[in-house]
């Protein structure tokens, strides 16, 4: 995932998204300019790929407005943050956007640094969304290579089952419940029991599911 983030700034004036695009250039963002929510989403973006990127918009745009790009991006699926910049009076606009999925928005007229650590904050919150799946991911891929009885233990611990009470449910040994849970242990890549159940409920094995 590319530490660089890519800000796609939108607005029909020209002024207002040079200005902005170049504000967060100075910052260190590689910025893309569109100059409608139309030419943007014709564009195919955002893209799929999982390169850390936000979208700051401008709510009242003709052809397209913020609203209406909101409204297709969630029909898309998109989990790209949009900050939406809103004019004065524009609180009821505001607030269906966040309905909508929207990160943040900001009232004009806005200072450098508001923007600036919104855009921070959106960034951040993306890049912990990415780490959480792309470690469900790979705990999911974990599980995948416990066999069937490892995984059963793995049930019954979640469960939070003693191995006398785990060995009674299968119909083995209190000393062959041990070999599996250490085999469970090792192939999980777990140090602790509780990061064993952490990782367990992070992909979706829930109590019960024994």
């Amino acid at each position: 995932m590319s530490e660089i983030a890519i800000i796609h700034v939108i607005d029909d004036d020209e002024a207002v998204r040079e200005s902005l695009a170049f504000l967060l250039a100075t910052a260190g963002h590689q910025v893309h300019e569109h100059a409608s929510a139309r030419a943007f989403v014709e564009a195919g973006l955002p893209a799929s790929d999982p390169t850390v990127s936000c979208i700051i918009t401008d709510v009242r745009m003709p052809d397209m407005t913020g609203i209406e790009l909101l409204q297709h991006l969630k029909e898309k699926g998109s989990g790209v943050p949009v900050i939406v910049v809103t004019g004065h009076g524009d609180v009821p606009l505001a607030v269906e956007a966040m309905k909508l999925g929207a990160a943040d928005f900001l009232e004009k007229p806005f200072d450098d640094v508001a923007i600036l650590d919104t855009v921070k904050a959106a960034l951040a919150r993306m890049r912990k969304v990415y780490q959480h799946d792309a470690m469900r991911e790979e705990v999911n891929e974990r599980i995948a290579g416990l066999s069937q009885r490892e995984r059963q233990v793995l049930e019954c611990l979640v469960a939070g089952q003693a191995n006398k009470m785990i060995a009674y449910d299968l119909g083995i040994s209190p000393r062959t419940v041990e070999v599996y849970r250490a085999n469970v242990m090792t192939k999980m890549k777990a140090q602790s029991l509780s990061e064993l159940v952490r990782m367990a409920l992070l992909a979706g094995i829930t109590p019960g599911a024994a």
